[in-house]
């Protein structure tokens, strides 16, 4: 048994089509790469800790000076 060709790709592109019907293929697209995504962070995240590297902070960004009252007086 060998991989998925063009063929049998797009049958199974018709069948989920005629199955679900073209409203709920974006939303079903979505989800899939919501899940993929999450995947693929976990399973970097894995690896990282594995090789002991530590994680990255998010990035913020630096916070605006606060106004001054007295620039507002003069």
């Amino acid at each position: 048994m060998g991989p998925i060709g063009w063929p049998e790709l797009i049958i199974l592109l018709v069948v989920v089509l005629i199955v679900f019907g073209p409203g709920k293929l974006p939303d079903i697209g979505n989800a899939i790469g919501r899940g993929v995504r999450e995947f693929r962070k976990a399973s970097n995240d894995l690896e990282s800790s594995i090789r002991g590297e530590p994680s990255k902070p998010a990035a913020t960004p630096p916070a605006a000076p606060a106004p001054s009252d007295e620039a507002e007086t003069k």
